[in-house]
């Protein structure tokens, strides 16, 4: 599959950037949570994998609210509701032709595929939801959010020391140690949104309330959530599994808040099953494969003349051009050790042509 072009719909007098890839008979709209960039999450590659796995079995509809990523901005003190935000989706729809889809909700955006559910059930097939929460802000009722004094200690960080303060081993502990994608990540909330309009989100977010919702939403529910999540407890998925009639649970291993970060062919694997009733044949433990090791020479003396910093920079370029050789050429990075490459190919004509 070639990377999809971003198109725009026309929500009101707002333009919504969208794309669509694979020709599965099911519509499958993606919306992500906090911020996005329709564009920027294609440079990582288990994220890539992840939506090509998606658009494998559906006509996969990615999109970026208002405010976030390629969308057209809004002005600070005038952030969208659920409800307009429900009118973006809607607009996305109309604009690709889909008369009913399925709807897949991360974190935030579980809350709105909830409320879009719930108010137009003829437009939803069904839902799935990962990482998703009723109510962002602790109280008796609801004991696992956030407190008040945390969220908005977490948005005068954001504004005052931007992105880079961040603690992002908290939404992704098990990639703490990992510089690629700590590059990645922060690149990908930077292309986002800006700090200060992060910070205006997540206030936003933090008056978020859908528990009234949840009894009404009628259409096929999967609900799916990693166990150690540190961002929205597991017990926040229960919750809202026992509240929507006939939803279906499903716990996951992992600590990670970012889909990415964690085992995506797990929850590709839950998606597909529970939206065609099928899962993916296990892949044979055997397989023909051509693999192509790369290392840079002199790394050692060119780390010593260039310094830490210098050094870091010219990793981060040489990665991200490897990385964007083996898309290209379709080939699946396996592991990064310093300055080297593992990735393995279907076929050597690819590896050569990639090398």
């Amino acid at each position: 599959m070639d990377l999809p072009e971003t198109q725009y719909a026309r929500s009101g007098d707002v333009n919504i950037a969208y794309q669509t890839i694979g020709e599965g008979e099911l519509d499958l709209v993606y919306v992500p949570g906090w911020t996005s960039n329709v564009e920027y999450m294609w440079t990582y590659p288990p994220f890539a994998h992840f939506l090509r796995r998606l658009a494998a079995f559906s006509r996969l509809i990615l999109f970026d609210k208002r405010g976030t990523g390629p969308s057209d901005p809004v002005p600070l003190d005038r952030l969208p509701t659920l409800e307009q935000r429900m009118d973006d989706v809607r607009a996305v729809l109309d604009a690709v032709g889909s008369e009913r889809a399925a709807l897949f909700g991360h974190s935030e955006g579980g809350n709105m595929c909830m409320l879009f559910a719930a108010t137009y059930p003829e437009r939803v097939r069904a839902l799935v939801m990962q990482a998703a929460f009723a109510k962002r802000l602790r109280s008796d009722d609801y004991p696992w959010a956030p407190t008040a004094e945390n969220r908005e200690a977490t948005a005068r960080a954001l504004e005052e020391g931007g992105w880079a303060d961040v603690d992002l081993g908290y939404y992704a502990p098990s990639k703490r140690d990992d510089p690629d994608f700590e590059r990645w990540l922060r690149g990908w909330l930077r292309n986002g949104a800006s700090p200060r309009a992060a910070a205006a989100l997540l206030r936003m977010n933090s008056r978020i309330d859908v528990r009234a919702v949840l009894p009404t939403v009628s259409v096929p529910t999967l609900i799916l959530h990693r166990t150690g999540d540190r961002d929205v407890n597991v017990e926040e998925g229960r919750y809202i599994a026992e509240r929507i009639p006939g939803a279906r649970f499903v716990e996951l291993p992992g600590d990670e808040h970012v889909i990415v970060a964690g085992d995506v062919d797990r929850l590709a694997d839950e998606i597909e099953e529970f939206l065609t009733g099928t899962r993916p044949d296990p892949e044979p433990d055997r397989v023909l494969t051509t693999v192509l090791f790369t290392d840079i020479v002199g790394s050692t003396d060119r780390a010593a003349a260039l310094g830490d910093r210098g050094w870091s920079d010219l990793l981060g370029r040489h990665h991200a051009l490897v990385r964007g050789e083996l898309e290209r050429h379709r080939g699946r990075e396996i592991d990064t050790a310093g300055d080297g490459f593992l990735a393995t190919f279907d076929g050597p004509a690819r590896a050569v042509r990639c090398a």
